[in-house]
């Protein structure tokens, strides 16, 4: 299968829409937000995990003949990122292997059922070893069995997915914004941001997990090149981005009742489907941010809606 227009061929909605926002919330009226709906670009291989994946899928079926197509990556059993690149490789008849921390076996999750139909190995694994996912001896262990095959860092967080994520700043340049909202997990969709932002623009992380410092740790670690850029125009990366740690409702895949709440009143009153476990904190924060006054009046907002709305399915805790 060519690689050619690779988006064409998976059926995907590119750009996707940026439409305005205008909730009845305090302090809404005094700046203007508009809504990266990412989360429509297809109804599997949505938001962040296409933008992640875009360069790297499109450069390893240029790279690879067919018959040593083979990627290999890592997530839990209600990973966006397994069901995501396993759909993909299904499309382009690529192998893949999923490796789960847990087992799933006796009760399989909706995402492992989806990629057991789409004919994905799964291998489950204990936790203990799911924590050398990053260990060079394990990855090499898992080369040495499957020669050739590409190993994709769990959530696709890797160097190559910083251009995939600049794309959507392309799609959204012809409109006006000096701040762009998004969950932060692993790092790289911050990160591919913060490294396309224009001079007068800035990032606005909202963490989706209890981690101060790590997580501006795991998004500056993309960024080396683009620190010293900045430091060398005496702009320090510091003055663009910035992540908010008090929106995580306990850590990652936790939620409060108030956030729950939130989550329904969102796709009752403005027909906004999120999940709890990261675009569903992000609004949560802009409503209570903007009653606080965080805001410049006349600030252009857009908010990254990251999609993964499957995460959530039959699982109470929306651990994904």
């Amino acid at each position: 299968m060519s690689c050619d227009n690779l988006p064409a061929r998976l059926g995907l909605n590119l750009p996707s829409p940026l439409t305005a926002f205008t909730p009845d919330w305090p302090g809404a009226n005094k700046v203007s937000m508009w809504i990266k709906r990412d989360d429509l670009i297809h109804p599997i291989i949505s938001g962040n995990k296409w933008r992640k994946l875009s360069d790297v899928l499109h450069t390893f079926l240029h790279e690879r003949p067919a018959s040593k197509r083979h990627i290999i990556s890592f997530g839990g059993g209600y990973s966006n990122h397994l069901h995501a690149l396993g759909w993909c490789c299904r499309q382009l008849d690529i192998a893949f292997t999923a490796i789960v921390r847990g087992n799933y076996q006796a009760n399989p999750t909706p995402m492992l059922t989806d990629l057991a139909t789409w004919q994905a190995t799964i291998r489950y694994v204990t936790k203990a070893e799911y924590h050398r996912r990053h260990d060079p001896d394990y990855l090499a262990t898992l080369q040495q069995d499957a020669p050739g095959a590409l190993i994709i860092p769990e959530g696709g967080s890797q160097l190559s997915a910083l251009s995939g994520v600049r794309q959507l700043l392309a799609e959204i340049s012809p409109h006006p914004f000096n701040t762009i909202i998004t969950p932060v997990a692993s790092g790289a969709t911050m990160a591919g941001i913060v490294s396309g932002l224009a001079p007068h623009q800035s990032a606005l992380g909202i963490a989706v997990l209890n981690g101060v410092g790590y997580l501006e740790d795991l998004v500056a670690q993309f960024l080396p090149d683009f620190s010293t850029r900045h430091q060398q125009n005496s702009m320090l990366p510091a003055t663009q981005w910035q992540i908010l740690h008090q929106f995580h409702h306990g850590g990652y895949a936790r939620r409060s009742p108030a956030l729950t709440s939130f989550c329904d009143e969102l796709l009752k009153e403005h027909e906004l489907a999120v999940e709890p476990v990261y675009s569903g904190k992000v609004f949560y924060a802009v409503k209570h941010l903007l009653e606080d006054g965080f805001f410049t009046p006349g600030d252009n907002i857009v908010i990254l809606h990251t999609g993964g709305l499957q995460g959530s399915r039959s699982d109470p805790a929306g651990n994904i």
